[in-house]
């Protein structure tokens, strides 16, 4: 009995001292700690391990410089847009002059530099997106950095590999980097036989033990391929046989990346090369003008912008925002989960309750079971604000986007959840053109024709266990 009852103190002495770092040392959002608190209560034990996994804040010192990005010459050219955008003399087509606010939000934001001569071409089935980006590795005569938060060693990951392989016994400079846990079951045997090939390879945020990595928060979710500093491919796709449709859980996968050339490819290299410094001793040099060898081409205006846990603001978040609250007619959004936190959720809220004509797009099967059950019960909140909800059924939705009137788009790494906000390291291209952002919608529009419309009052006939379901997952959303 005394053991027990040691043990049972020890228990309560580490579960107080816990709850006191997460009100007053940590200072997190005021939802998540009350979250935290409860899981405490009810999983006395269990909630401290899974604090331990999920719940601790990374130390500022474990977190990028960004003062290094004075260095890239990245300070003057945005102090220099400012500047023009304050004197009304910057160059922005006058079709887009509503969106000057977006423009400068990310500027003074993100330093996200506005470029405006660029070309997209937009890639939703995964055989065609892979076979554009090894058609371009193939043709690659200086240097291919490649970045995926999964990376799988299977027919697709070997495809790849083995072309990265031959390319760096060629000459070409490769750089491979990935994030430890999403692509924790890429075989050792696949790294080791890149690197003997010249290829350097990198984890991010790597666990001491190979395999188990418990630091499940902080992770790099981005996805960049840059390509001789000319190309660039960014967007939702990871590298693995499921992204082809040809794993039979999730059927057909639809998504939505983007092929990029022009000057928004100087962004992207610098989001690559910080990222890479972080990871791996062997740094790139701060600026190298061999890998900024992007020229304009084409009118589309983009920026690139990234978030994280290394920042107090929650730059694509913010971004979210302001397209939704700009919007005059419609907003139309994919994305695999929808688990807004409350500023995102009312300005959704208030756009549909205004007559902004909302429209949200989510999968019909779960990849994460809490997540999907989370999205469904903030679905309900947008029915009843007279948002249209559609229920993507030609397998599984991983596209994370968003397209206002026609005239702006985002697309990207970040879905809307917590997570993508605030825990993980996301960038998304912004993009201010009239055709790629009807390019988007006639794909919405072709999605919609392969979903059920979800009508209010097909959602209050939902059973108890699944409002139960619901309930549960929406009471912990804010730690997912």
């Amino acid at each position: 009995m005394d053991i027990i009852a040691l043990i049972l103190g020890l228990i309560l002495f580490l579960n107080i001292a816990l709850a006191i770092t997460i009100v007053f040392l940590e200072h997190k959002n005021p939802t998540s700690t009350w979250s935290w608190l409860l899981v405490l209560t009810f999983i006395p034990l269990g909630g401290f391990l899974l604090y331990l996994m999920f719940g601790r804040k990374l130390s500022r010192k474990k977190l990028f410089i960004w003062d290094n990005k004075s260095r890239f010459g990245v300070k003057n050219a945005v102090e220099n847009q400012l500047q023009l955008l304050a004197e009304d003399s910057f160059p922005i087509p006058d079709h887009f002059e509503n969106n000057r606010d977006l423009f400068y939000l990310h500027l003074r934001n993100n330093d996200a530099i506005l470029t405006q001569e660029n070309e997209v071409e937009i890639y939703n089935d995964g055989q065609a997106k892979f076979d554009a980006l090894i058609k371009d590795i193939e043709s690659a005569k200086h240097h291919i950095h490649m970045q995926y938060y999964i990376y799988r060693s299977d027919h697709l990951g070997k495809r790849i590999g083995n072309l990265l392989k031959k390319k760096a016994q060629e000459g070409v400079s490769v750089r491979f980097l990935y994030d430890d846990l999403g692509a924790r079951k890429l075989s050792r045997r696949f790294i080791r036989e890149l690197k003997q090939a010249g290829v350097l390879v990198e984890a991010f945020f790597p666990s001491l033990i190979p395999k188990i990595n418990f630091k499940i928060n902080y992770r790099n979710h981005r996805k960049l391929v840059i390509i001789d500093g000319e190309i660039g491919y960014t967007g939702g796709f990871n590298v693995g046989d499921e992204y082809l449709g040809e794993v039979k859980k999730y059927g057909y996968w639809r998504d939505t990346h983007l092929r990029i050339t022009g000057e928004a490819v100087r962004n992207m290299q610098t989001r690559f090369i910080l990222d890479w410094n972080q990871a791996s001793k062997q740094q790139l040099i701060l600026y190298d003008p061999i890998y900024y060898q992007a020229k304009p081409n084409g009118n589309v205006g983009m920026q690139i912008v990234s978030s994280g846990p290394d920042s107090d603001w929650e730059q694509i978040k913010y971004g979210y925002i302001k397209m939704i609250m700009e919007a005059e007619d419609y907003v139309y959004i994919q994305t695999p989960y929808f688990i807004p936190d409350e500023s995102l959720a009312d300005v959704v809220k208030i756009a549909a309750l205004s007559g902004i004509d909302v429209r949200i797009m989510i999968p019909n099967k779960p990849d994460h079971p809490f997540v999907y059950w989370a999205t469904h019960s903030y679905i309900g909140n947008m029915l009843e604000a007279g948002a249209k909800i559609y229920i993507y059924q030609n397998g599984f939705l991983h596209a994370k986007t968003i397209m206002v009137d026609g005239k702006i788009a985002s697309v990207g790494t970040a879905n809307i959840d917590v997570r993508s906000f605030r825990l993980n390291f996301e960038v998304n291209a912004f993009l201010y053109s009239e055709d790629v952002t009807q390019r988007l919608i006639a794909d919405f529009e072709q999605d919609m024709s392969q979903s059920d419309l979800l009508t209010l009052e097909d959602y209050r006939k939902r059973s108890l266990w699944i409002q139960i379901k619901e309930s549960i997952a929406r009471l912990i959303s804010p730690i997912l």
